[in-house]
């Protein structure tokens, strides 16, 4: 076990004054390290989910497109998993250079499918695209999480999201701007494709500009340790320890019922709209899941109200609103699944059909915010991070894998996807719940307290001798 772990990410909550923030150079601030992170998450994720935006990354029929992103998310299960150990040995930067490598090779199968018809390339860059994506995703949420000041996290997570969210926006204006005369169904244009390889191919350059953990200068004075040094056999038993924890087993369904969403509400676009009304589709949502997720990032960090007010308040906000959302593509697909049509933005109807993708993709957003909070008051230590942040990406991977490959049978794409995510929202709502009722209470999590530090602090002593008792036998 790391002797080094420090006792508490979630300490000192509330920002100290101006004149006690200790002055940092702007190269080696948090604000810089996130950007850079930010502009990777573009680069890289960004990218491919403005592809995924057009409605199954642009093609006219979903079902090869599902498939390559499913066995995208199958090998990111593992890549994810291993990750941390990936990080003993190239450290948290070299994680995150690595995770970008991948992309580019993704992009230009959809490229080559879109204009030639080819498919293998999608198929081998997909499978490229998740050996290494999976270690991009855990370095990426570990840095978000580790990197910010405590009072700083909330905005800091909803500013890098943004990134991520403002390539789906360029992904929807460019293919606008070269599809708004087209108003039936079908691909779009081809030329897009050249413009995401082109960007996505810059992640790892920008990636080098990161700043090691070490280097990193925060307001409050605490040093950034994201070091792993047990050895990998070490490393991987932890990570599944913490995989088969009692708290993190109850978070697996309402993980499930968020990220499952993606593939649903692309497909939906994708089968019912027509080419410029998906580039809208794609171009509008961003927008306002942008908006959205800041606005949750800044109440998250709102230290006037209790941890207890905040956990609570936005965990029963998000349900609500995505219980209501599915109810309404329910009723949608249902009568669309009879129906066949094709949604133009000047068809009868089109409002209606169209507004809940836009509700849907903000629900996502909201959610993707929501569980790093989680993540962040799960975590004892820094290295926990690392291993959550690992766990959390990894079991996405496999709730959207299953997502993908579902949605590629053509019955499930259009229909049956949707009821699957409403019941899933429907069975994850109580196991979330017995772990988020426990935030901000007995002193945990809260502002500080002495009662919060002595808890993580006597949590990881425990868990030290209980190794050591292991070894001895």
């Amino acid at each position: 076990m790391d002797v080094e772990r420090s006792v508490s990410l979630a300490h000192n909550e509330t920002a100290p004054s101006k004149d006690q923030q200790l002055k940092v150079k702007w190269y080696r601030s948090t604000f810089y390290n996130i950007t850079i992170l930010g502009l990777c998450n573009f680069a890289a994720p960004g990218i491919w989910v403005a592809m995924n935006s057009l409605g199954a990354g642009g093609a006219a029929k979903p079902h090869l497109v599902n498939s390559a992103n499913a066995l995208t998310f199958c090998l990111m299960i593992i890549s994810c998993y291993f990750s941390s150990v990936l990080v003993h040995y190239i450290g948290i930067k070299g994680a995150l250079i690595f995770g970008t490598i991948g992309y580019a090779p993704f992009a230009a199968g959809l490229y080559t499918n879109n204009r030639f018809g080819t498919e293998w390339l999608t198929l081998f860059g997909a499978a490229l695209c998740g050996i290494s994506a999976g270690v991009f995703w855990m370095a990426e949420a570990a840095i978000a999480i580790a990197y910010p000041e405590p009072w700083n996290r909330g905005k800091a997570l909803g500013y890098w999201l943004t990134y991520r969210l403002s390539g789906q926006i360029l992904g929807g204006a460019i293919n606008l701007g070269l599809n708004s005369h087209r108003s039936e169904a079908g691909k779009v244009s081809y030329t897009v494709f050249l413009i995401f390889i082109a960007l996505q191919a810059t992640g790892p350059l920008v990636a080098i500009l990161l700043n090691k953990p070490s280097q990193v200068q925060r307001k409050d004075g605490k040093e950034v340790r994201m070091t792993i040094l047990e050895n990998p056999w070490s490393e991987i038993k932890a990570t599944t320890r913490l995989f088969f924890s009692k708290k993190f087993l109850l978070v697996v369904l309402f993980i499930g019922q968020a990220v499952f969403a993606e593939a649903v509400f692309f497909t939906y676009l994708a089968d019912w709209f027509s080419v410029r009304a998906r580039a809208l589709g794609s171009f509008v949502s961003g927008v306002v899941a942008v908006t959205s997720g800041n606005l949750l990032g800044h109440w998250l960090d709102r230290t006037s109200v209790s941890l207890k007010t905040r956990a609570r308040s936005s965990f029963f906000l998000i349900v609500v609103l995505q219980g209501a959302w599915w109810i309404w593509a329910t009723v949608n697909v249902t009568t669309f699944r009879r129906k066949q049509p094709t949604y133009d933005w000047s068809s009868h109807g089109f409002g209606h059909a169209f507004g809940v993708f836009v509700l849907l993709t903000i629900g996502f957003q909201l959610n993707y915010l929501f569980l790093y909070f989680i993540i962040t008051n799960l975590s004892h230590s820094e290295q926990d991070v690392i291993r959550y942040a690992a766990l959390l990406r990894g079991t996405e991977s496999a709730w959207q894998a299953l997502s993908y490959g579902l949605e590629s049978v053509t019955i499930f794409g259009q229909a049956g996807g949707v009821y699957m995510n409403f019941g899933l929202w429907g069975v994850a709502i109580l196991p979330a719940w017995l772990v988020l009722r426990h935030f901000g209470v007995d002193g945990k999590r809260e502002n500080g307290t002495e009662e919060s530090l002595a808890h993580d602090a006597a949590s990881e002593k425990a868990e030290i001798e209980e190794e050591s008792k292991g070894k001895e036998l």
